[in-house]
């Protein structure tokens, strides 16, 4: 078994989870979610349920990675009651891991494509029929969308198999500091746009009215999930990172940047899109379609279009990649610690599990497309995605909470004493009645109002 490694630098650690908390929930849902929840109103709820329910999930899953010094598969195990049964859920983790790159890395294919298409000129000049029709003839084509898919795995791969410092850590660290110089620019260009100022006003000025019109229930709700889903909470994917750093700084202090450099990324994506928006007419509300039709047409009309199209899918890029390479990583740690197996060949044997994993959501689009789990218009991605956002996540995130604040599992003086080990900003004891009844009610609600509203409607 080889000597198990360490991140670099306490930037390393704190890039490298942010780039895989900073994903597609930040700069695709984020914004569309945010347009049709009546825009600043609903953004400062969403804030709230970040600090509230997001912070400290991600704190007690670095500690568990911390305390540990294992994967997920192996750090329940380590920490819990000798004849406990906790450790169960480890390869289920694990196995979610895999389930999310089975429609991502198709997802980031189709980010690629769009990137080198825009660079290329391909998109230049093109209608708004032409635009919708360029996304529809990519998910027909199985062949094209398979090779960009190889291509994300190949890539994420070839720089996991380079190692933890030298690999992941230092392109992750490349790829991070990238996108935020490239949302920037895209912000204050956005921003500029004539006619851009209504789409603004709606993203910073709060209008509780557009709120209540909506109901209050729903933009709630809509707020709770995007807070509690855009962090990447519950399958293990932070506490392997958490698992690699000292004890040199304390567990909440690292939280809060972490959380803030998420955040930064899906606000500042609101102030691309919302102005952009404004200023060529466009509904900014508009679901999934936004960033594969939308925003092309936005593009396509602008001075420079392919420079502006470029480094926007470029930036969307960096984001997906940047997850990609972090889930990678929590996957080959798991067959490192727990077979024995060298990163090469961990790395070479799921290049290709993932690439044969992700074909079904590929086909899902063409071939497969009359298999429809959730009525019309729904397919294998919805599938997978549904799987991993409204079941393991949620009830990964339940079990760390109650793992953490319950005595017959790690129990919260355990986590408390790890958590606020090092310098800096230190996790409340008062939040331990909080943590221990409060936010696993809000877990299953969401949960149970997830569930409800993908099957309610197959039945009636």
């Amino acid at each position: 078994m080889e000597k198990r490694e360490s991140l670099g630098s306490r930037i390393g650690f704190i890039l490298l989870s942010a780039g895989c908390a900073i994903g597609l929930g930040n700069v695709w849902r984020f914004p569309y979610i945010t347009g049709k929840n009546g825009g600043a109103s609903f953004v400062l709820i969403y804030l709230l349920f970040l600090v509230i329910l997001g912070l400290p999930i991600m704190i007690m899953e670095f500690s568990i990675g911390r305390a540990s010094r294992q994967n997920i598969a192996l750090s329940l195990k380590t920490l819990e009651p000798e004849g406990s049964k906790w450790h169960w859920y480890g390869p289920l983790a694990i196995a979610g891991n895999y389930l999310l790159m089975m429609f991502y890395t198709t997802i980031a294919g189709w980010l690629l494509y769009y990137f080198y298409s825009t660079i290329i000129g391909d998109m230049a000049g093109m209608d708004a029929s032409a635009v919708s029709t360029f996304f529809s003839d990519l998910t027909g084509r199985p062949v094209l969308q398979t090779f960009w898919m190889v291509i994300v795995v190949a890539l994420c791969m070839f720089i996991v198999a380079q190692g933890l410092q030298k690999g992941v850590e230092t392109i992750s660290k490349f790829m991070m500091v990238c996108l935020l110089c490239i949302i920037i620019v895209l912000a204050v260009r956005s921003c500029f746009l004539p006619g851009s100022l209504e789409g603004l006003l709606f993203y910073i000025k709060p209008d509780f009215s557009k709120m209540a019109e909506i109901g209050i229930g729903t933009v709630v709700y809509e707020a709770l999930g995007q807070s509690f889903f855009t962090l990447s909470i519950g399958i293990g994917a932070m506490s392997i990172f958490g698992s690699y750093i000292d004890k040199k700084q304390a567990l909440a202090g690292e939280s809060v940047r972490i959380i803030c450099l998420d955040t930064f990324v899906a606000l500042m994506s609101g102030f691309i899109i919302f102005p952009a928006c404004s200023s060529f007419g466009i509904e900014a509300g508009q679901g999934p379609s936004l960033i594969f039709v939308t925003l092309p047409n936005i593009f396509s009309q602008m001075s420079a279009g392919s420079l502006w199209g470029g480094l926007f899918f470029l930036f969307m890029s960096f984001a997906a990649l940047t997850t990609v390479i972090a889930v990678f990583e929590n996957i080959i740690s798991y067959w490192m610690d727990c077979r024995g197996w060298s990163r090469k060949k961990a790395c070479t044997v799921n290049f290709f599990a993932i690439i044969i994993l992700s074909l079904p959501c590929i086909l899902g689009f063409n071939l497969l497309s009359s298999f429809q789990p959730f009525g019309a218009g729904t397919g294998i991605l919805d599938l997978e995605d549904f799987l991993v956002s409204n079941i393991l996540l949620p009830f990964g995130s339940l079990l760390f909470l109650l793992f953490c604040t319950q005595r017959y599992g790690w129990g919260f003086d355990n986590f408390i004493a790890e958590a606020n080990e090092g310098n800096g900003l230190k996790f409340p004891r008062w939040a331990r009645l909080y943590c221990k009844y409060a936010i696993p009610v809000i877990i299953v609600v969401i949960m149970a109002k997830g569930i409800w509203d993908k099957f309610v409607p197959l039945f009636s």
